[in-house]
Parts: structure tokens; C-alpha cells; sequence
């Protein structure tokens, strides 16, 4: 018997009595049971987005649902969006964009690179029809984290253009303030920081983002975001939920209001410095720059000599521990640690040990103990 750790950026570990709570019988989706759990879940939604203004939707899908919604509700073929992008996601809301007859202002930067918001400022000059602006706050492929505040301060000048941002591993594990930083649309995922199976995906969307609907022509159906407003209004879904996951996320977002948001994102950002101190330590380089580092998953360069996909492979198969590889051009050249959600103290320490043996066996040389050391300092506040 060997006892597995999950320890990628998604999906992330369920805690017990999410998951027992998704174990119990099924209930009728069109229920007075059903809408107390479904309008306290969008209630929680709310509050982990950072939000009293916008409406908070949620769809049986993945993260990548999410995304699509906010184009094909957003905008109409021909509009002009500036996409901005670091990382595999950001890559992806580019190629939704093109997808949907989106013509693209397209700020691309490499992956150890931070979005540069005086880039976007200069673009909008460039653009002032511009009806869109995307940005990815927590880049999952190369845990870079982008200043959406500074972003939000720079769109709000625009009342015709919207602020789309992909926070899909950032709700729940980095600050993001969706009302007060002028945010129109944040979507995130169910399986990362809400300590959820992967099957939902939720978004917010402003006073602003409702207007841009409002002219928007693009086709859509079961991501139509009226239909779900409307439903909501009477404490339902317009097609058949993910009751289950529902059920669930109820009790996922309670744990969350139990720590409270500011003590669950200042837990993140401890296990991610923990994280980064710890591989330092054994002579590792981080990926992401000093500027931009995100809470949710610390990316770290393959060591010279050693095999990339062998470290996850090893961690993985001998030690029982799950990290993620690089993706697309990184494969095999970085590794990641996720640590968003439900992480503790122990599951770094656990890691850091696995890496540790893990490096020993593929013959890097290091200080043993030395990444362990490092992060009890981090937990000891030393």
C-alpha cells in the first residue's frame, strides 16, 4: 500500500466532508432542498469573489467553459479585444477569442514574464474602440501572477470595454478584489482553490459586462448568461445541475468562510513561500519572476542533467507524490507544485521530502534536509 499525495494545481485534494457530502443520496434538482443549498452556494460564490455588485453564475462545466461564456456573451464578430498573455491559458483565451471572429490585439510575453499594465494602457490608446480586454490574474502553466488591480484602474476609463479576467487558480488562494478593483467578469474553476472534484465552473459579471451583452450577436445557448440570471431569480438552474458538486461546493465554501478569505489567502501565500524557500534551498531556480509570483502553484526549472519528466515520474510512482510537469514548450525543462485549496504545512514538508530523495536518486547534489529546514523556517516564522 502506498499513500498518494495530490499535489498539482488542479485538480487539488477534497477535504472528507466535502466529499461525504457529495456521497449522500440524490436530491431533486427542482426542489425547495435543492434552491436552499444552490442560493447559499451562489451566496458563498459572492463572497470568495469579492463581490456585492455583480451576479455570481455557475455552470456545470470546467474552467474552460467559463471562458467561452465570457466571449460568446460579451462580444459581437468583428469587435476588437486586447488579449494579453503569459502562459497556456492566456494562449487559450486567444485562440477562443479567433475562434469566435474576435479581432485580436494580441500582447503576448514570454512565460517568466509579467503582463505589463502600461503595455495594456498604450494598446487602448492605440484601440479605443477596443470592446474587451482579457487578462489571466494567476497563470496555472507558469505560475506567474499579473496585477489585475492596476489592469481594473486602467479599463474602468473605457466604458464600452470590458475587463475579463481568468482567475480560474486564483479565487480562493490570491487577493482579488472583483468589485473594488472594477473587475467585470472573474471566472474560476471547481477544482482548484474551492476544494472541489473538476464539473463547475463559476464567473461574475458587472453592470458593465450586462451591457456589453446586452449589443452582443454571438450565438450561445447553454452558456447564455440571461438564462441563468433569470433562473437564479427564482433560486434555480435553466438545465440540469451538477447536483453532487452543488452540494458540495455548499459545504467548500463554508470551510472557507469558517478560516475566513483574508486568513485562507495569507495560508496560500505561507505555503507557496515555504514552497520557493524550500527548493531555493536545494539549489533550485523559481520560473516565475520575483515581481509576479503567484500562491497557487510555484513552477521550478529542471536542474542541468537531470530529466524533468523523471522527477515527476519518480515523485509520483516511488514516493506516491503528484506534482505537474511544465506544459507545451516546458515539458520536461520545469516541474510544478500546486498548493492551492486544501493544503497544510505538512503536505510541503512531505513534498519537499519526496523532491529531496527524489534528486538524491537521479544524482543532483545538494545539502540534504536542507529544503525541509528551509520551509519549517517558514511555518516557525523564523
Amino acid at each position: 500500500m502506498k499513500k498518494k499525495y495530490l499535489m498539482t494545481p488542479g485538480p487539488t485534494p477534497v477535504p472528507a466532508e466535502v466529499l461525504l457530502t457529495q456521497a449522500a443520496p440524490m436530491i431533486h434538482h427542482r426542489t425547495p432542498d435543492f434552491s436552499a443549498v444552490f442560493m447559499e452556494a451562489i451566496e458563498g460564490l459572492k463572497y470568495v469573489f469579492q463581490t456585492e455588485k455583480a451576479d455570481a453564475l455557475l455552470f456545470a462545466a470546467s474552467g474552460t467553459g467559463a471562458m467561452e461564456s465570457a466571449i460568446a456573451n460579451c462580444f459581437c464578430a468583428g469587435d476588437t479585444v486586447i488579449v494579453c498573455r503569459n502562459g497556456k491559458f492566456g494562449d487559450r483565451m486567444k485562440q477562443i477569442s479567433e475562434v469566435y471572429g474576435l479581432n485580436v490585439i494580441d500582447l503576448a510575453y514570454e512565460w517568466t514574464q509579467v503582463v505589463n499594465p502600461a503595455d495594456i494602457a498604450a494598446a487602448l490608446k492605440e484601440n479605443p474602440g477596443a470592446r474587451g480586454v482579457i487578462v489571466t490574474q494567476s497563470e496555472t502553466s507558469s505560475g506567474v501572477l499579473n496585477d489585475v488591480q492596476a489592469v481594473g484602474a486602467i479599463v474602468r476609463e473605457y466604458p464600452e470595454c470590458v475587463l475579463i479576467v481568468d482567475s480560474i487558480t486564483g479565487i480562493g488562494a490570491v487577493e482579488c478584489k472583483t468589485d473594488e478593483w472594477g473587475l467585470d467578469i472573474v471566472m474560476t474553476g471547481s477544482q482548484k482553490g474551492l476544494m472541489l472534484p473538476p464539473g463547475l465552473a463559476a464567473l461574475t459579471v458587472s453592470e458593465k459586462a450586462w451591457r456589453a451583452y446586452e449589443r452582443s450577436t454571438l450565438p450561445k445557448y447553454y452558456f447564455d448568461w440571461m438564462k441563468y440570471k433569470k433562473n437564479i431569480e427564482k433560486q434555480t438552474t435553466p438545465f440540469t445541475p451538477a447536483v453532487s458538486l452543488i452540494l458540495g461546493l455548499q459545504v467548500a465554501l463554508k470551510m472557507i468562510r469558517e478560516e475566513g478569505l483574508e486568513n485562507t489567502i495569507a495560508r496560500h501565500s505561507m505555503l507557496a513561500e515555504a514552497t520557493r524557500r524550500g527548493c531555493e534551498a536545494l539549489g533550485l531556480k523559481l520560473f516565475a519572476p520575483p515581481e509576479g509570483r503567484g500562491s497557487a502553484v510555484t513552477p521550478v526549472w529542471v536542474p542541468e542533467g537531470v530529466d524533468g519528466k523523471a522527477i515527476v515520474k519518480i515523485m509520483k510512482d516511488k514516493y506516491g507524490v503528484t506534482i505537474a510537469g511544465g506544459q507545451d514548450d516546458y515539458a520536461g525543462r520545469i516541474f510544478r507544485v500546486g498548493h492551492l485549496g486544501y493544503f497544510g504545512e505538512f503536505d510541503i514538508i512531505t513534498t519537499l521530502a519526496a523532491l529531496e530523495m527524489t534528486l538524491a536518486g537521479l544524482g543532483y547534489q545538494f545539502e540534504r534536509g536542507a529544503g525541509i529546514k528551509a520551509a519549517e523556517a517558514v511555518f516557525m516564522g523564523e
